[in-house]
């Protein structure tokens, strides 16, 4: 039996919405849901400088005002960043890039009473810094 609005449901959703934005944003996307080891890279995409590791974080909320009370990307806690960073260092070491690395975050919010549409998608470009903080 489905459940309606699912962890897997709005995680995909976002990851979806993600993608897509980062395309309208002139990005490339290159991979997606890539395991590094026991850890995986939710997006890896590039533009002309970056190769950029992407972070997606979405929830789904009843209201845009119950939505700015949280945020997605507050789930990036040390022991996530730290995951990525190893993830990321393990592609690296496996598909060397003449562009700079970048880890971001993408928050997705998704209405729960319009089918999963998103309220707004917010891009932090290097959330992640290589000493395992957070902007």
């Amino acid at each position: 039996m489905r459940m309606e609005n699912s962890k897997a449901e709005v995680g995909r959703i976002g990851e979806k919405l993600a993608a897509r934005y980062l395309r309208r944003h002139r990005y490339r996307i290159l991979a997606r849901n890539v395991h590094c080891g026991k850890n995986e890279l939710d997006l890896i995409a590039q533009n002309r400088q970056y190769i950029v590791f992407v972070e997606v974080k979405a929830r789904s909320f009843f209201s845009m005002e119950e939505a700015e009370a949280y945020r997605p990307g507050d789930a990036v806690d040390a022991a996530k960043r730290e995951r990525t960073l190893a993830a990321v260092r393990a592609y690296l070491r496996e598909h060397p890039s003449k562009r700079c690395p970048r880890i971001d975050v993408i928050e997705v919010y998704l209405d729960r009473k319009r089918r999963l549409r998103p309220f707004k998608i917010h891009h932090i470009e290097a959330a992640v810094t290589a000493l395992g903080g957070v902007r």
